[in-house]
């Protein structure tokens, strides 16, 4: 028989107790409304709704709310990112999936339009500066690993051209990328390095290049960022006429395309970053998920908890989706605790040493034992349309701790 001091027996309920309490502490501002838990605490909703703002961009990874103007264009891929990742959800549970880039473990998907051109138009000749376009992806946190890149530009087909000159553009043509290197004098061609290059149809179509190694020197070399520059040449390798390709908002066109059209036709730069908090699956399916809540009995289970980001006033920089459900846990541990309460050794031992004893150590308490991930679409302090994955926000399952 092995013997414990009561005076390390006592020292060791009590750390229990805390532990116990914290855990229960907490699932009680989960389980309870903004206004219950300021009644609770004697505290004013302002004071419960500020500090709940401020665990949340926290959570966000911004230093301040971000306060977006109300003219803010949200590019289409993003928004088709967002439905396409809430799809996978079920199967990635921390990370990007995106058809045809391999993404590695990024969470975060960012869009850049390209700005105001930063070189002289005496640094660059006539034709150059027609096909050249600037991105400032200095918002991008440094601490955030680049995992993939790539460039996305809408070819058009040129409808003011002869017949002649659209024979010639129904031919494949191949679009070479540019990263300028160096700009030079007017009449001398820039330095530059190519970057990506595809052949691409005569229809009018989105097409994507990778230019990672471009944003991964200008993150090194901010001040070297001179942009990149676009170059269509035909089957012959001579330069070909360029289809319609919107480089900047200051070009107008003939079109009469409203100023939404106008920003959504642009080039933009799709950076995926892993910021360091994803982690992989556990390898459990929903399914079986699914299952395990299923077995959970009324004792200890999960209950409905709908997060409304239009309680805290947020909906006007979350753009999907509007709230989510993050449901919570509630319920008795009873002695003796059965299997299907997946509960852990040291909540065993508690409950056990609470039936001896109620007044010496609590019951253990009904917490989450599997959580999964959300998508959430948000315009961050610079105004940069943001995706990012945030893991632990949706309770899959309860059980005793």
């Amino acid at each position: 028989m092995v013997y414990v001091s009561k005076t390390k027996f006592v020292v060791t309920t009590l750390l229990l107790l805390v532990a116990c309490f914290d855990v229960c502490r907490t699932q009680g501002m989960l389980s309870g409304t903004i206004q219950a838990v300021a009644e609770r605490r004697g505290l004013s909703k302002d004071d419960i709704v500020k500090a709940f703002e401020n665990n949340l961009l926290n959570m966000f990874g911004l230093n301040k709310r971000p306060t977006p103007k109300q003219d803010i264009v949200i590019p289409p891929y993003m928004m088709e990112l967002y439905i396409k990742q809430k799809q996978h959800e079920d199967d990635v549970r921390s990370h990007i999936k995106v058809d045809g880039i391999t993404t590695s473990t990024a969470n975060t998907v960012r869009s850049f339009h390209p700005e105001e051109d930063t070189l002289s138009s005496g640094q660059l000749s006539k034709e150059h500066r027609g096909n050249h376009f600037h991105f400032n992806i200095s918002t991008i946190p440094e601490h955030e690993v680049v995992t993939a890149v790539e460039l996305r530009i809408l070819f058009k087909k040129n409808h003011t051209l002869g017949k002649r000159e659209t024979d010639h553009q129904e031919e494949k043509q191949r679009i070479n990328i540019y990263e300028i290197l160096k700009p030079v004098a007017k009449n001398r061609d820039v330095i530059k390095r190519l970057i990506d290059t595809k052949l691409i149809s005569h229809d009018t179509t989105w097409e994507t290049f990778d230019v990672k190694p471009a944003v991964q020197r200008w993150r090194v070399l901010p001040e070297e960022n001179y942009g990149l520059m676009l170059e269509t040449v035909n089957k012959d390798g001579r330069p070909a006429t360029q289809r319609h390709v919107r480089m900047s908002r200051s070009t107008q066109e003939d079109d009469n395309i409203d100023s939404d059209n106008l920003h959504q036709e642009q080039p933009i730069i799709v950076t995926y970053t892993d910021d360091g908090r994803t982690k992989r699956s556990s390898g459990n399916n929903r399914k079986n998920k699914k299952d395990r809540r299923q077995r959970l009995k009324p004792s200890c289970r999960k209950h409905e908890l709908y997060v409304d980001f239009s309680d805290v006033g947020w909906n006007d920089w979350i753009v999907a989706p509007p709230g989510y459900e993050a449901y919570y846990c509630n319920g008795e541990c009873p002695f003796p605790i059965s299997d299907h309460l997946n509960a852990t050794n040291h909540a065993i031992v508690q409950t056990l040493v609470n039936s001896v004893n109620p007044q010496l150590v609590p019951k253990a308490c009904c917490v989450p034992t599997d959580l999964s991930s959300i998508s959430i679409l948000y315009l961050d302090e610079n105004e940069k349309v943001v995706l990012k994955v945030y893991k632990e926000m949706v309770v899959e399952g309860c059980g005793c701790r």
